[in-house]
Parts: structure tokens; sequence; C-alpha cells
């Protein structure tokens, strides 16, 4: 690519916000020309306005630090300076569904970290190597909303990345998955920073039933197919979840278990299946795309968050402990970094899907 595209991040102060600054330096693709935070923030350098709030590994990216910091509500001046925004910003649902619009209707493409648009029918949820199909609803969605070059894209919340893309493995083989049971195990990061107090967590599990209702109608949603300008998700996936906060810093974990309909594979099939996973990211070398995007391993001490979190960058998903089970018939247990592959990172693979595929110039 020789020109980089102007990008902004919305919530640039925050932890995701700074994850994106980290993430996207020297990006061969992305350029960071426009961030935007709180009222608070604004008008100050960047480098001034988390001077006591960086928590990235390392300094903040030098020309970034430079960069001058908006109102988020700004989109005039986001409009004069990107083509593409990631949203990051914590505001209400309702703020937060007008605030997107805006940009998009200023001629953005929005990827948003955010929940408010996730279930709206003409706002797909993108898991790159699961379902870059449901990106053909943009046409739609703009003439829809009477947007010309702006849209809105979702991910999904960072607690069903690391089930969702061995079970979407196990359905691009061919086999019908009909029932999975999980237990996802949610480290404190998820919570953002400075997140939950340590009494709280110590020597503790914290119930999240806002997790929960998550857990099954996003997936089924990113399952879902585009029937004409609205996107159906999958009823007949059933998806049962607890959801708990953990005491581990960053990694969210999973135990799964799932039933298959007809002819009940062999474990070294299924085994194979993960090695062998490769969804369009990979096929196209993105830039942020894990080579494989599966981790598969027979030791029984793994996955552990500290030892596997960080495979492929971070944006891997390390799958073990697979076998039969009594329950459903099969169960593994997986891990995705819930900061990177849940967040930042698997924003800014979103977005160079729709680079690739000619939806951001």
């Amino acid at each position: 690519m020789n020109e980089k595209i102007p990008v902004g991040i919305l919530g640039a102060t925050g932890m995701v916000g700074q994850n994106y600054v980290s993430l996207l330096e020297n990006h061969p693709w992305f350029e960071v020309t426009f961030l935007a935070a709180s009222e608070h923030s604004a008008g100050q350098e960047y480098a001034s306005a988390i001077k006591k709030r960086w928590r990235m590994p390392g300094k903040p990216p030098e020309a970034v630090g430079k960069l001058p910091v908006f109102n988020v509500k700004d989109t005039a001046s986001a409009q004069k300076k990107c083509r593409l925004v990631f949203s990051a910003f914590s505001m209400s649902k309702n703020e937060t569904l007008q605030l997107e619009r805006e940009y998009a209707a200023a001629g953005m493409a929005v990827i948003s970290n955010n929940s408010a648009h996730r279930l709206k029918d003409n706002v797909p949820i993108i898991m790159p190597e699961v379902n870059p199909e449901l990106l053909e609803i943009i046409p739609g969605q703009q003439q829809k909303e009477g947007w010309n070059k702006g849209f809105i894209v979702t991910k999904p919340n960072c607690g069903v990345q690391s089930y969702v893309l061995p079970v979407a493995a196990l359905k691009k083989s061919g086999l019908k998955i009909d029932q999975i049971i999980t237990t996802n195990l949610q480290a404190l990061s998820g919570a953002g920073y400075p997140g939950q107090s340590a009494l709280d967590v110590l020597d503790n599990l914290i119930p999240l039933p806002s997790e929960e209702e998550k857990a099954f109608n996003e997936p089924q949603k990113i399952f879902g197919k585009l029937e004409g300008d609205r996107i159906v998700s999958d009823q007949n996936l059933k998806i049962s979840s607890n959801c708990v906060r953990v005491p581990v810093i960053d990694g969210h974990s999973s135990c799964v278990w799932f039933s298959v309909q007809g002819a009940q594979p062999e474990i070294a099939e299924i085994e194979d299946i993960f090695r062998n996973f490769r969804g369009v990211p990979q096929e196209q070398n993105l830039p942020s795309a894990p080579q494989p995007v599966l981790r598969y391993t027979r030791d029984p001490s793994h996955p552990q968050p500290r030892l596997d979190r960080n495979a492929g960058n971070g944006m891997a998903v390390t799958i073990g402990r697979l076998q039969k089970a009594p329950v459903l018939g099969y169960r593994f247990t997986a891990l995705s970094h819930n900061t990177l592959r849940g967040a930042a990172g698997g924003a800014i693979l979103t977005a160079e899907l729709l680079v690739s595929r000619g939806y951001v110039a």
C-alpha cells in the first residue's frame, strides 16, 4: 500500500484506546491522525492527556503523543482528518448510538468496540475469520440510513472470542453443532482501568450476569445469514453460558461442552480441524492475522493465561484438553487475549478486512 489510510481513535485516553495507539504504531496500512476523548482531555496534546494514565508497555509513540486531543463529539474535525474511526469511548447506550451514527453520517467507516449497535439487524458483528460475508450488508445499511461513504461495523464482546473461533472451525468443516455449554472465566482487564477493587477480586470469583446474555445472542448473530437488508440470527444454535470474573490480569478462558448431530467424529478428526483451520485473514495474509489462528495442544497443562495469552501476538486462540464427554459428547478449553484479539487487535484486523474488500478506499 503506497499511501497509508488516516484513522482516528475515539476514546483514545482509555485502556482500549491506548491499546489502539500501541498496536497502530508502524502499522503498514494505517496512520493515526485523529484522537478524541472526553471534554476533560480535549485541547491537550495526547502525551499530556495520558501522562499519568498510560498503562501500555513502553512509552506512547512520539508522533501520536504530539497530536491534539479533540472532543469526541467533534465529528467535523474528524471528518477533515480521517476516513475510518475506531470507537472505544464510554457513554450511555443512547449517546453511543447517536454519536456513532453521526460519525457514519459524516462519511467515516466506524468500527465499534461498544455494544450499542451490535444487535441492530443491519449492523454486522464481525469476526474476520468467521463471517466476512456479512460485510455485504454495508451497501444496504448505507442506502437505508442515507449515508454516502460512512457505515458502522461492530466487533463482538471480548468474552465470546475464545470459543466462537473453534466452533466456527467445526461448523466450517461440515459438523452440525447444535448445543453448546460454556463457562467463561474473564480476566480483570475486561473491566477496564482501574477496574474492580482488589478487595473484591482477591480470593474471590465475581459473577457477571450481564455478560451471559451476550455469550449466546452475539454468537447466534455472528453465525447468522444476510436476508435482504437485515441479518437473521441462527436460532438453531443453542448456547448456555456462565460468566465469572477471575483474578487473572489478561486472558479470557472458556470451558466448552458441545454436541454434534449425526455421525460422531473421532478426537483425532477434531484435532485436525483445529490445526488446519484458516480464515480469509490467513489466506490473504492480512497484517494483523495470526498464522495459525488456532493453536491446538495435547499438553493437559495448557492453555494457561500467563503462558498462552500472547500466542500469535495476542491474536490467536489456544485450545487444549479436547476429549469426549458424557455431557453433550465433547469438551475442550480455549483461551484468547481479551484486550488484543478481544478488543483493539480484533477491530484492527476487521479494518484490514474492510480495506482488502474495498469498503475503505
